[in-house]
């Protein structure tokens, strides 16, 4: 079996998001510099913080993926056969950790550098919208002469747009009247995967350069690229893209399809949240596709990942 591993992006932050992972010793280090980093000990802040603390844009960025990191690690038996990893807005980050290119503690600082330059780059009254339903058509005519733009292209005509909150309010009238089956404002402030933030491409891809990085991925990893889901085989041609990613729309949609033609035959999100464990099993339904959430126990997961094998 290929299992592919998909990293989470920031929105679905919720109190026991580290129900599964906050006590592993595999994750204690990871842990402790996400203590550093956030000024505080995260597990603390997913249960005592406030929903717009946790969903604040460097926060929510570093909880995500410490999330994906410390699931990774506590999983790395059950993985040691490899995978194929993709990772979806800022999960991407946590993707090439999990792939093995950069250092687990080194990716979560470049999470918090990722954060603070998009930060730096975003205008106020900025923020992202999903709408669901309509065709990219349809969605292309509707950012006409607005200020917004996809940000995101998931599987089954769902889409991500980034833009000032104004044009978002009006786009999403625009797209209830014409039927969209969903349209919701997303926890997010900063317009993220658009031009607008262009600036931020160019700070964290110098920031890069600063990093160690391990000449390919781990034994039997293959590293998918957001921008158009193709396998990372020169790193530095991927970290030209990983930097892009911040400023360039998100092909969601060929990255699913790149785990599939890399022979996935089981999708895992390695949470917080469903939604692309969800995106998976709509877009294959032959292949199935979980997400850490949805287990009581770590080995429940190594379970279900040997059951998926013999499928």
């Amino acid at each position: 079996m290929t299992v592919a591993i998909l990293c989470s992006g920031q929105g679905p932050q919720h109190p026991d998001m580290f129900a599964l992972t906050g006590e592993r010793p595999e994750a204690a280090n990871l842990f402790a510099r996400a203590s550093t980093l956030l000024g505080g000990d995260p597990r603390t802040l997913v249960r005592t913080g406030t929903a717009e603390s946790i969903h604040k844009n460097r926060t929510g960025q570093l909880l995500c993926c410490l999330q994906a990191l410390a699931a990774a690690c506590s999983l790395r038996n059950a993985l040691s056969e490899g995978a194929i990893v993709a990772g979806y807005s800022v999960g991407e980050i946590a993707a090439w950790g999990v792939a093995g290119l950069f250092v687990m503690t080194d990716t979560l600082d470049l999470v918090a550098s990722r954060a603070e330059a998009m930060d730096a780059a975003a205008a106020p009254g900025e923020g992202m919208l999903f709408i669901h339903g309509l065709k990219r058509e349809a969605i292309d005519k509707l950012c006409e002469g607005r200020d917004a733009a996809i940000a995101i292209v998931s599987p089954d005509d769902a889409f991500v747009l980034g833009g000032s909150r104004e044009a978002l309010a009006a786009l999403a009238e625009k797209a209830k009247a014409l039927n969209a089956s969903r349209v919701v404002e997303l926890p997010i402030t900063v317009a993220s995967h658009t031009g607008r933030l262009a600036r931020a491409s160019g700070a964290f891809r110098s920031r890069l350069s600063q990093v160690a990085v391990r000449p390919a991925p781990s034994p039997g990893m293959r590293l998918l690229s957001g921008i158009d889901g193709s396998p990372v085989i020169d790193v530095q041609s991927g970290l030209d893209k990983l930097a892009a990613q911040i400023s360039h729309t998100v092909q969601w949609s060929d990255c699913l399809q790149g785990c599939m033609e890399g022979g996935a035959s089981a999708f895992l999100e390695l949470g917080p949240g469903r939604a692309l464990a969800r995106m998976a099993v709509d877009a294959y339904p032959g292949v199935p596709a979980r997400s850490v959430e949805e287990f009581r126990t770590l080995d429940g997961i190594a379970a279900w990942l040997e059951t998926a094998s013999k499928r």
